[in-house]
């Protein structure tokens, strides 16, 4: 085994280490269909697609699928544990906001590689079986873990009705949901526009925060985590895991640490950023009247 490749191989068997782990406590107390956790299987459901995908990503060297996958992936694997697991109206409620997000964010990412023509991330990963095949393993356990808590509740063996924790955690759905929505549009016409190629953007919510569509990915899961909440109880409260995981992938990992450096890299140097830097918060959401 070449060295390149051992932090790969690492990284694809901590990816499997942790989705058992919360496999096995999502699963407790829930549902099975035969012998086997309705969880487990739709956490096992995440890692098949992308890994299916994968096969014929690779063949091609291309990601053009890589973001649409993820899309699907959240669609299937809810549908998948509707089907098999509990029909009441919370699971209902539950499956349709992560459908609605998955289907928004999955067109916006496809559109947005199709208009690019690919993805500067996977230049070198692309040609590298394994490496390629962990950032695939990666994204079956994002989904795994960002819907964790869904997926408890809607597997759960014991059904609670819907009441004011339901609608609070709708309510701060439905306001991520927005605020995501608005950025992205408010940075996708931004960019159309040929006079702001080599330009950053101050105006709409990115004069709030220089991440307003990661503060509103981070809300619109806290709301699927406060709906499901009544239904969790004993191991399976780890899956509230999944706004946490969120919130640690987009403010540590993969989000605003990549982005600030590539901002860093363009603008560090421009008195403008610097002072647009100074004044706007990296996430969360303040007033420019404020700052």
């Amino acid at each position: 085994m070449r060295k390149s490749t051992i932090p790969s191989v690492l990284g694809i068997l901590a990816s499997l280490a942790i989705a058992s782990v919360v496999a096995w406590a999502g699963s407790q107390g829930g549902q099975r269909l035969g012998s086997l956790p309705l969880f487990a299987l739709c956490g096992g459901l995440c890692f098949l697609i992308n890994w299916i995908v994968f096969v014929p990503s690779y063949v091609a060297r291309t990601e053009r699928y890589y973001d649409l996958t993820g899309s699907v992936t959240y669609l299937s694997v809810v549908a998948f544990a509707v089907v098999a697991g509990n029909h009441d109206p919370r699971s209902l409620l539950l499956a349709l906001l992560i459908g609605v997000w998955a289907l928004r964010l999955g067109s916006f990412l496809f559109a947005r590689i199709r208009r690019d023509g690919a993805d500067g991330r996977f230049d070198a990963l692309k040609r590298d079986f394994v490496r390629f095949l962990m950032t695939w393993t990666l994204q079956g356990l994002w989904v795994f873990l960002t819907a964790a808590c869904a997926l408890a509740a809607i597997s759960a063996a014991t059904l609670e009705p819907l009441g004011p924790l339901a609608a609070l955690g709708t309510a701060i759905w439905i306001a991520g949901f927005a605020i995501e929505v608005m950025a992205d549009r408010q940075k996708s016409r931004f960019r159309e526009d040929p006079a702001n190629r080599e330009r950053f953007i101050t105006s709409g919510l990115w004069a709030w925060s220089r991440h307003p569509n990661y503060f509103g990915e981070i809300l619109l899961w806290v709301g699927i985590a406060v709906i499901a909440l009544p239904t969790l109880a004993g191991w399976t409260f780890v899956t509230l895991i999944s706004p946490l995981f969120v919130y640690l992938l987009l403010t540590r990992i993969s989000g605003v640490p990549l982005l600030e450096s590539r901002a860093k890299k363009k603008w560090g140097d421009d008195a403008a950023y610097q002072e647009y830097k100074a004044r706007t918060p990296v996430l969360w959401l303040r007033p420019p009247s404020l700052t």
